[in-house]
């Protein structure tokens, strides 16, 4: 299947630069695809234009208008809510999933988040399956893909993400499966990948580095952002012949901290693509 390259918008949350400064920038560079990050309400650094995050309070077109300026596509959206948290997970993930149909994103990524304090287990996944029901509702009606990132307690195993991602049986629930927080997890990427492959509808490009590697891997269940791709533990290759036996089509969103990365991230990976 066709594989795309593509960049997560926190590659220029230290450029202290809007949305659509970012959006050129990744053109630039000779990404495909953008992966925007969206929020609920109004906070001041999106709205002086000093980070890249879009409020879902906004026109939705704001994001298609910026992509079709610069000439590109999107992956996603990157919507992470808790899962675990009803009163905030579910609202959020429908008006993303609205938000999504409107400006054009095929996907809306998400993780179960941190859970409560005082609930178990047994009620947590309870918990998120209602949000899950309610959002595939939404979902299912307007061809939006929910991705289930592996990022938090529950999702750090194969069996912990299968179980979440089957709670709902809907045929847009699916894996927006994450390189660098499966290693991070102490699991083996490349064959987790495999086993979530039919499943697959988006995947987070994140490299670790080997700093990062020796003081992280079993103590985390993720991380915020990794290196460039091709500087840290990261088989692209082997990624990209996984992904090419998915049977749809998937874009690779690289997450990276800075734009260098961003820069010497895409040429590593079209080496592969």
């Amino acid at each position: 299947m066709k594989i795309g390259i593509g960049v997560n918008m926190e590659f220029v949350r230290h450029a202290d630069k809007p949305f659509e400064w970012g959006v050129e920038k990744a053109a630039k560079l000779g990404y495909e695809y953008v992966e925007p990050m969206v929020h609920w309400g109004r906070e001041l650094l999106s709205e002086a234009g000093y980070f890249h995050s879009v409020s879902m309070l906004d026109d939705p077109y704001r994001i298609k208008r910026a992509c079709e300026k610069a000439g590109i596509k999107l992956s996603g959206l990157s919507a992470h809510t808790p899962l675990c948290k009803p009163e905030i997970g579910t609202e959020y993930l429908k008006q993303a999933v609205r938000f999504a149909t409107e400006c054009g994103a095929p996907v809306v990524n998400t993780d179960e988040g941190a859970k409560p304090a005082w609930t178990t287990e047994e009620e947590d996944f309870v918990l998120m399956r209602y949000v899950l029901k309610e959002v595939a509702a939404v979902a299912e009606p307007r061809g939006i893909l929910i991705g289930i990132e592996p990022h938090q307690q529950y999702s750090q195993t194969p069996e912990g993400l299968d179980r979440i991602q089957k709670l709902v049986r809907s045929k847009v629930i699916g894996i927006n499966f994450d390189t660098g927080n499966s290693y991070l997890a102490g699991q083996d990427p490349i064959q987790w990948l495999r086993h979530v492959r039919t499943r697959l509808v988006h995947l987070h490009a994140k490299d670790i580095s080997v700093q990062q590697s020796d003081a992280e891997r079993g103590k985390v269940t993720g991380t915020a952002v990794g290196c460039a791709c091709g500087d840290g533990v990261v088989d692209w290759k082997r990624v990209v012949e996984v992904c090419q036996s998915a049977p749809r089509d998937i874009v690779m969103s690289v997450e990276c901290g800075t734009v260098e990365q961003a820069e010497r991230s895409i040429k590593h990976l079209k080496q592969f693509v």
